[in-house]
């Protein structure tokens, strides 16, 4: 479509705010609308007051080659406000035998690396490693199982924790090729892509608060508390949002980017298919510091916590494919995951801190091959209507790199492909 005058996100998660943003930097007006108090979605940070401290919502990891998510920071010149190593560097830990080591591929594409001892997986053969370029030709039904096969030293202290968290949901379900995906974008594109990043402070003041603060300088409307109750359509063409408080009455020149999540989705728009099968994600918070040099992150094999992050006031916990704890009362959990967390930082018998758990049952769509036929495209049958969020078809499964780049996506449909 011609590129339009005023454009309505609705959902202020980071697919909406990156759409926002991209919109508002080609003279776009933007109106963004959100149901909540406040934006971020399920990517920010609040106040927790068991803790007594700011905490983010999840525990998120990026990587230096997301290309996307990198070029949304840089869209409001945060990207002071993310630390990592100077190289790819992956602390983990094993704890049936305590065994540390540390994944550190080189920065470039041609993967030297893998021929020198010290930086490979302790115990792996070079030739273990070849068991990847197995899923580089993985075709639309395969899981990852069938071409990492599970019971090898390789596939438990590399493979399934990589898969696991990319994925959220256990490899023998996980479309291999959702992550070969993954894989293509980060060690596939050489240790520099690999390097990880995380907020110096928060979720918000890295993702959230800057991009907010770019769209009020650009002229963009935020309104908090609207619940987008229907949409109103006519021929090809939306028509009218109806909110709890109003409506707004989309006009020749103005289009509408719809990214909430799939059930809001299919709710307004009960003729697309969007998936409905879902993961949970748990996260711990522990009130506990530990020195700067500590590694920023651990990966902890074996354990009932999978990766533990040294935040500014807390050790924050991260389980992916969940679904096995959200029924477990979380005064049994914490004192096993404070287990893990003392042996990923090396805190003895540390009588366990103050603790916050977060279960999260619907985190991310399950990234089955069956879940992923179900992934809409940008595009609708409404000429005037573009989708974005994770659960968008992007070829990655749901995570900030992958909503982002839907709401790049959704933007650059709506100025006919110039953005």
């Amino acid at each position: 479509m011609t590129r339009p005058q005023q454009a309505h996100v609705v959902g202020a998660g980071l697919a909406g705010l990156a759409a926002a943003v991209r919109l508002s930097e080609a003279g776009v007006g933007v109106v963004l609308h959100e149901a909540s108090p406040q934006a971020g979605g399920r990517c920010r940070s609040y106040l927790d007051a068991t803790l007594g401290c700011r905490i983010d919502n999840g525990n998120h990891l990026l990587v230096a080659g997301n290309k996307s998510a990198m070029a949304y920071i840089d869209a409001s010149a945060a990207r002071d406000t993310l630390i990592g190593p100077e190289e790819a560097v992956y602390a983990f830990l094993d704890v049936a035998n305590g065994e540390r080591w540390t994944f550190r591929p080189n920065a470039g594409r041609v993967p030297w690396w893998l021929f020198q001892r010290s930086r490979r997986v302790p115990g792996m053969r070079l030739a273990d490693y070849f068991q990847g370029f197995r899923l580089m030709a993985a075709a639309p039904d395969d899981l990852v199982t069938e071409l990492l096969p599970p019971g090898t030293a390789i596939y438990r202290r590399l493979w399934h924790p990589l898969a696991q968290a990319a994925l959220n949901i256990k490899p023998a379900q996980g479309s291999a090729q959702l992550l070969a995906r993954v894989l293509r974008e980060t060690i596939g594109a050489g240790g520099a892509a690999c390097r990880p990043l995380v907020p110096r402070v928060g979720l918000s003041e890295s993702l959230v608060d800057p991009t907010l603060a770019t769209l009020a300088r650009q002229g963009a409307t935020i309104r908090y508390g609207r619940l987008l109750r229907a949409i109103e359509n006519r021929d090809d063409r939306i028509t009218r949002l109806r909110f709890d408080d109003g409506d707004e009455v989309i006009a020749d020149r103005q289009a509408v980017v719809l990214a909430v999540p799939p059930a809001a989705a299919t709710r307004l728009l009960p003729a697309i298919v969007t998936p409905d099968e879902f993961r949970a994600i748990l996260n711990a918070h522990f009130l506990c510091s530990v020195p700067d040099h500590a590694p920023l992150f651990v990966g902890v094999i074996g354990g009932t916590a999978e990766w533990v992050f040294r935040k500014r006031q807390v050790l924050s916990v991260t389980i992916s494919a969940a679904d096995r704890f959200v029924d477990m009362p979380s005064e049994e959990l914490a004192p096993l995951l404070w287990r893990d967390v003392c042996h990923a930082y090396d805190l003895g018998e540390r009588p366990m801190p103050r603790w916050q758990i977060v279960k999260e049952r619907r985190a991310t769509f399950a990234a089955t091959p069956e879940q992923q036929r179900k992934r809409p495209t940008t595009q609708t049958r409404w000429r005037n209507l573009v989708l974005a969020g994770d659960w968008i078809n992007t070829g990655l499964p749901a995570t900030i790199e992958s909503a982002i780049r839907s709401g790049f996506a959704a933007a650059h449909e709506l100025n006919g492909g110039t953005l």
